[in-house]
């Protein structure tokens, strides 16, 4: 028996491109609809988004009830987080300001079980969804079907990039725009489509193709992720859940007030 039902790995790993939906409102009615609608994966923003540990065990689900992979933002530093969205069945686990090697050390040891990482055993939501009765295989089986992916956001990641995306339990980067931005300007602009932003997102996409990690971004438009998807981008994140209901009511407002 394999874990057939968890499938974002197996897509990452054959080289497709999936798009991901962004949810940050914390209901799970919302990340199931993004899911149904056609995002092959979706996912619950626990950063800067709204969603508290009941929600994000119920957002899994709904996820999954939609047809599609589900995945987790965690907050800064929250390595414990990590392990407990993968024991409620998610797929892959998005972490911010990974800066040093033993940054990406630590979310490695909490999202990968010996002898990748530590992550302590615990389970049984994650096999109940992805149809895993046998303890064996999903010990055996989990490592490869769990994405970690690394957010690039300061000069000090850059500084370290290389050594960031080799780590072993590492499976690839997850570019932070806005906050990359920010570094870059010293504080002085946020742009996350600017041209030193863009020099740096070559640099990592080319580093990672060579290590054989999974390039990843986030896009705050179609438009965007569209662009980078055509430059080897293979993980994107498309604007947020907020973003498309404010623009579907500003297209209907328009339409009503002429």
């Amino acid at each position: 028996m394999t874990i057939a039902a968890f499938t974002l790995a197996r897509r990452l790993r054959a080289g497709e491109t999936v798009f991901s939906g962004w949810c940050g409102l914390p209901y799970p009615l919302v990340a199931e609809t993004l899911a149904r609608d056609g995002f092959s994966a979706v996912t619950i923003e626990s950063q800067h988004g709204l969603w508290d540990v009941s929600g994000i065990l119920a957002g899994i689900a709904a996820v999954r009830q939609g047809g599609a992979a589900p995945i987790v933002r965690v907050p800064l530093g929250d390595f414990a987080l990590v392990s407990r969205a993968l024991d409620f069945g998610a797929e892959g686990i998005i972490a911010p300001m990974i800066n040093t090697p033993a940054d990406a050390r630590a979310f490695a040891a909490a999202a990968k079980f010996p002898p990748l990482g530590e992550r302590s055993w615990g389970p049984h939501r994650a096999m109940t969804l992805g149809g895993v009765p046998d303890m064996a295989t999903y010990l055996r089986e989990a490592n490869d079907h769990v994405i970690t992916l690394a957010m690039i956001e300061t000069r000090t990641a850059l500084q370290n990039f290389d050594a960031i995306i080799a780590t072993p339990g590492i499976d690839g980067f997850f570019l932070g725009p806005s906050d990359l931005s920010i570094a870059l300007s010293d504080g002085k602009n946020v742009d996350p489509m600017s041209k030193e932003v863009d020099v740096e997102l070559e640099r990592m996409i080319a580093g990672a193709q060579k290590a054989g990690k999974i390039p990843g971004a986030y896009c705050h438009s179609a438009e965007r992720a569209a662009a980078l998807a055509k430059s080897g981008v293979k993980f994107l994140a498309v604007s947020s859940d907020l973003s498309m209901l404010r623009a579907g009511a500003a297209a209907a407002l328009k339409v009503i007030k002429g």
